[in-house]
C-alpha cells in the first residue's frame, strides 16, 4: 500500500482547523492529505469485498472530505474520531448499494413514488434530467449492459457523480452545484467529470 503523510498532532490539527474556518483552502487540503492514513486504515477492514483497495480508498476519501467540511472542533472530539465514522459510512453505503442493486436490476423497476403517488423508475429520473443522455445510454442496448458499464468503466468518483446527478439507487437527483458542495470540488470540475463519465458509457455501448 502507498505511503501516506504523517498524521497531524492535536496542536497542528487545531491550527489548521482554525485556518480553514477563516477561509484558508490550503489548510483544508492539508487536513485531508494528513488524514489519508486514516482512510487506508478504515478501508483495510473491507478489503475482502468485491471492491479493490483503490475503489475503497476513493469512496473513503469522499467520506473524509465530508468530515473535514462539516467538522466542528467545539463538539469536543478529535477530527479523526468524527472522520473515521464518515469514512466507514461512505464505504458501507457503497457496499450496501452494490449488494442491493446488482446487474439484474432494471432501469424500469420502481424506486419510489412522485408527489401524486405514481411509481417512479430510474428511467423516469434520468429522463427528467436529460432525455438526450437517456437516449444515448440505452438506445439499442439492454438494461443489464448499462449497469455493467456503470460498474466496470467508471472510476469511483465518476460513479459518485453520475449516481448523484441522475438520482440512481433511489436517491434524489442533484444539481452540479449540490454535488460540488458534497464532494468539496468546483461545479465546473463536476461538469467535466460528468461529461467524461457519460463519454465512457457511450464508448462502451458503441463497442458492444
Amino acid at each position: 500500500m502507498k505511503t501516506f503523510p504523517k498524521p497531524l498532532s492535536p496542536g497542528e490539527e487545531r491550527t489548521y482547523l482554525e485556518r480553514y474556518r477563516e477561509g484558508d483552502r490550503e489548510a483544508r487540503n492539508i487536513l485531508i492529505e494528513r488524514n489519508m492514513r486514516l482512510v487506508a486504515h478504515v478501508a483495510k477492514k473491507y478489503q475482502n469485498t468485491d471492491y479493490d483497495m483503490e475503489d475503497l480508498l476513493s469512496v473513503g476519501t469522499i467520506g473524509l472530505i465530508k468530515a473535514v467540511n462539516n467538522f466542528h472542533a467545539d463538539r469536543g472530539s478529535r477530527l479523526a474520531t468524527y472522520a473515521a465514522k464518515c469514512i466507514e459510512n461512505e464505504i458501507l453505503m457503497l457496499l450496501r448499494a452494490s449488494k442491493k442493486y446488482t446487474r439484474e436490476v432494471s432501469l424500469y423497476e420502481p424506486i419510489g413514488v412522485d408527489k401524486d403517488g405514481e411509481a417512479v423508475s430510474l428511467v423516469d429520473v434520468i429522463e427528467t434530467e436529460n432525455k438526450e443522455v437517456l437516449a444515448d445510454l440505452i438506445l439499442g442496448q439492454d438494461i443489464q449492459e448499462l449497469y455493467e458499464a456503470y460498474q466496470s468503466c467508471l472510476k469511483e468518483q465518476e460513479r459518485a457523480v453520475i449516481g448523484m446527478r441522475y438520482g440512481l439507487f433511489g436517491k434524489q437527483p442533484r444539481t452540479q452545484r449540490e454535488i460540488a458542495a458534497t464532494l468539496g470540488i468546483s461545479r465546473s470540475y463536476v461538469s467535466r467529470i460528468e461529461k467524461k463519465a457519460l463519454g465512457k458509457l457511450r464508448e462502451k455501448f458503441e463497442q458492444g
